[in-house]
């Protein structure tokens, strides 16, 4: 697998990953508090769509293209009015979509003046450009790091207060195992903290193995966000994408219900393709 973001910017996969974040920064929000958003695998920030990797695959052209020409219903559109505005907002003046902004960029067009984002990445050149985009703003770090480090380096912030997204590309083998360690190392060290892990849904076997490993963690409250768009390929691909939440704020449930559902209508290219939220660890878990 790889995953790396300049090829796959704005797929499918990006546009329900980004809409969970926008989701849980809006939360964070809604209390005067201070917070930090820590972003692990950060990539550089904004992609440009016209680029050699994004043009290799096209990707975005199924995902964030199709949500803003075909649109979806009121209530979801003004649920996902924060993502959808960070996503204009890079291609300003231009007719069509021509870029598309990282997670680490979205959530800094969400901050307040009083909240703050750590951008960790490690690929040289990536994070490079990552420091250039961020250049003066003094509401964001960029750190040179790999970011399963980061997880004890970084956490808990001194704010006490925010959430940490992991994404990493999965281009070696074992990011499912280290998604768990790593969760489980962070929590044990700040077990109040927001954590959102993204996952590709391709080798249905290694993802279930995923969540049963997630869900005998003792981590208490784990909500899976699984969204697929065809049914299992017979030859390995990208059939679906998967959003862990641990802590995840009492309103998110109900939302994403609203979300995903129009999402799917825009997105799925089969109609017998699904969508679900299922608790791995407390609130309507199923007993082990």
């Amino acid at each position: 697998m790889n995953y790396r973001h300049a090829y796959h910017a704005g797929n499918f996969a990006d546009v329900v990953k980004h809409a969970v974040l926008t989701r849980l920064v809006e939360y964070l929000k809604q209390k005067d508090k201070a917070f930090r958003v820590i972003d692990t695998h950060a990539g550089i920030g904004l992609y440009d769509l016209s680029a050699e990797e994004a043009g290799k695959t096209g990707e975005w052209r199924d995902g964030i293209a199709r949500v803003l020409a075909r649109g979806v219903e009121p209530e979801a559109s003004t649920l996902l009015a924060p993502y959808i505005d960070a996503v204009r907002s890079v291609s300003a003046g231009e007719e069509q979509l021509v870029a598309y902004p990282g997670s680490p960029l979205i959530v800094r067009k969400l901050l307040r003046t009083k909240d703050r984002l750590s951008a960790i990445e490690l690929h040289p050149e990536d994070v490079l450009r990552l420091k250039a985009l961020f250049a003066d703003d003094f509401q964001v770090r960029v750190t040179e790091l790999d970011g399963w480090l980061a997880l004890g380096a970084h956490v808990p912030p001194k704010e006490k207060r925010g959430l940490v997204l992991l994404d990493p590309p999965f281009e070696k083998e074992g990011e499912f195992d280290r998604l768990i360690e790593g969760l489980m190392r962070a929590h044990k060290r700040w077990p109040g903290g927001i954590y959102a892990l993204w996952y590709p849904i391709k080798d249905r076997a290694a993802a279930a193995r995923f969540r049963e490993g997630l869900a005998a963690s003792g981590i208490p409250k784990i909500l899976d966000v699984r969204f697929e768009i065809r049914r299992p390929s017979r030859e390995p691909r990208l059939d679906g994408t998967g959003m862990i939440v641990v802590n995840p704020p009492f309103t998110l449930e109900s939302e994403l219900r609203i979300i995903l559902a129009a999402l799917h209508g825009v997105l799925a290219q089969e109609k017998s393709a699904a969508w679900s939220l299922d608790w791995l660890a407390g609130e309507s878990a199923p007993a082990s």
